[in-house]
């Protein structure tokens, strides 16, 4: 089985930004329920939870550093049944992927790279190997914000420890995994950056032969564009940033990261641009902004997001406990016509960027199926008037149906240019399409 090749990028959610480390199977269950009732014929279908399954008492955005975590005998993470109920009598995640499947969906979890420190210490043996768990460890090899895992050797014994876990996950029902502390290896003094590419190698074969596709996404960030060609080989999409929260420099920062790699989207390998902070966050504890926020950004911000993230190709990976989405969320997640272009358009690019001291303009164009997409970024205090050239883009002097994505209605015929309005921090998304000729006449 050979790396799987998703023909558009991923759509789902994750529990980091809403729940952190302490999310719940009740909660799983309810945004399972929330995505299969609203969003699933939108095509969104991941539910994702994220780090620290595995340890009962983690409660927020907060690591407990040290902490014992539950594993079987071969030293293979397994839920904390106080959390996750239904995953006791060794059943794992199996129960709750069931229940995103029978509802139509997909299950994904967290996973750190390398092996679990109290495992290595009491030398456990590792599951259909003559090899025990010091022997894969790489004793210097250990993350700089989490005190869980070592990382691996590269040796015979790291990829049978790799194998038996992602055996473990196939028979739990897995479809996406999200692997931590591997995709930029920066902060690392023991080895060169990037160090980490033969665990990712590891990592790919472990899933090719556990009998099961699964997704493979690869955090945290920034991935160096340098190693483009080998993420794309091996993994389905990786990060090309840090934790991206509700804060408007991290989102301006964002444009200059998308230019970076808008020559490496295309179907199968998607630069991550991470998850959408929209709606309900940080419910356990304060991260990033109060606790128990709404999204900071402003309605305008949200564009912004949501268009740069649309017409890059990254995935949409939503970050806020779904069900306490306001009608505005959900329309945002649901709008068809994005989502048609987020779905089917190809070679976005910048277009300009006219920027002073960080505020002015940024234009973004993507070739859909016998039309165009363009976005206009207002990223001044104030309001703008942008000017797109069509005949830049399309055939001079020919006339073209222009219709606003966000407000979902026609903008009328334009020739040669066309002029939009836009917000502060602001977006407008617009599909461009030739007219038929009927129209002409």
């Amino acid at each position: 089985m050979k790396k799987s090749v998703l023909k558009s990028p991923p759509l789902g959610w994750n529990s980091w930004d809403c729940f952190g480390a302490g999310v719940t199977e009740k909660q799983l269950k309810e945004n399972a329920d929330y995505m299969a009732k609203y969003l699933k014929d939108s095509g969104w279908e991941y539910i994702v939870c994220d780090i620290q399954w595995y340890e009962p008492m983690a409660k927020n955005n907060d690591y407990n550093n040290f902490y014992p975590l539950c594993m079987d005998e071969y030293g293979r993470l397994i839920p904390a049944e106080n959390r996750f109920p239904s995953s006791a009598g060794g059943k794992g995640f199996k129960p709750i992927a069931d229940y995103c499947h029978s509802l139509g969906l997909k299950f994904g979890i967290h996973i750190m790279r390398g092996i679990p420190r109290q495992v290595v210490h009491a030398d456990t043996p590792i599951k259909n190997s003559p090899f025990t768990a010091r022997q894969a460890a790489h004793h210097f090899s250990v993350c700089s914000w989490n005190t869980d895992m070592y990382g691996m050797k590269n040796c015979a014994a790291a990829q049978d420890y790799y194998n038996s876990i992602f055996e473990l996950y196939a028979s739990w029902g897995v479809d996406f995994i999200k692997c931590d502390d591997i995709c930029v290896t920066e902060f690392r003094q023991w080895d060169k950056p990037y160090s980490a590419d033969y665990e990712i190698e590891m990592i790919r074969r472990a899933i090719n032969n556990c009998g099961r596709d699964m997704v493979l996404s690869l955090s945290p960030g920034p991935a160096g564009v340098e190693n483009a060609r080998h993420l794309s080989q091996n993994a389905n999409m990786w990060r090309i940033t840090g934790d991206f929260w509700d804060r408007w420099d991290k989102l301006h920062d964002m444009f200059t990261r998308c230019k970076n790699w808008q020559e490496y989207v295309r179907p199968g390998s998607y630069p991550d641009c991470d998850m959408l902070p929209l709606g309900r966050l940080s419910k356990n504890g304060v991260c990033h902004g109060p606790q128990n926020r709404m999204t900071q950004f402003t309605i305008p911000e949200q564009l912004t997001m949501m268009s740069l993230w649309g017409i890059f190709g990254s995935p949409l990976i939503m970050g806020g406990n779904m069900p306490e989405n306001d009608d505005w969320t959900l329309s945002l997640m649901t709008n068809s016509e994005y989502l048609k272009m987020h779905r089917e358009s190809r070679g976005a690019r910048q277009y300009l960027r006219e920027e002073k001291n960080g505020k002015g303009k940024i234009i973004w164009v993507s070739n859909g199926k016998k039309c165009k997409y363009a976005a206009l970024f207002n990223t001044s205090d104030s309001e703008k008037t942008i000017r797109l050239d069509l005949c830049d883009i399309l055939m001079p002097d020919e006339q073209y149906s222009i219709y606003d994505i966000w407000n979902s209605k026609e903008a009328g015929c334009f020739k040669n240019s066309f002029n939009a309005v836009v917000a502060p921090h602001g977006a407008g998304l617009f599909k461009i399409s030739p007219l038929s000729e009927m129209e002409k006449k």
